[in-house]
């Protein structure tokens, strides 16, 4: 069995022109968009304050996890591959969103 490279994805991450969005760009050069529905070569999971990629292409597999800068609403995120790059656009939070109401005693 052949050795399998490990690398780290080139990752370009910045918020949209209205700061409204966090947009994620992650190169995968050589893993094809044909395979991806198939073999599951790519993985992309987010949360509200971070990112994991994986993907796999013959004798590499590219894999990291990254830190976002602010929260983000990770059930609203839209992706799509072409020519090898990964776009992920997540609306970051409402300042407010995510408030407790807290009991006092």
């Amino acid at each position: 069995m052949a050795d399998t490279l490990r690398l780290s994805p080139v990752i370009c991450a910045y918020p949209d022109d209205n700061y409204e969005n966090f947009l994620i760009e992650v190169v995968l050069p050589g893993v094809e968009k044909k395979d991806i529905s198939f073999k599951k070569d790519i993985s992309f999971k987010i949360t509200e304050d971070s990112f994991y990629v994986a993907a796999r292409k013959e004798g590499v597999q590219y894999l990291d996890s990254y830190s976002t800068c602010c929260p983000v609403n990770p059930e609203k995120a839209v992706a799509k591959y072409s020519n090898g790059v990964l776009k992920v656009t997540v609306p970051y939070q409402q300042p407010l969103e995510k408030l407790v109401d807290v009991k006092i005693e």
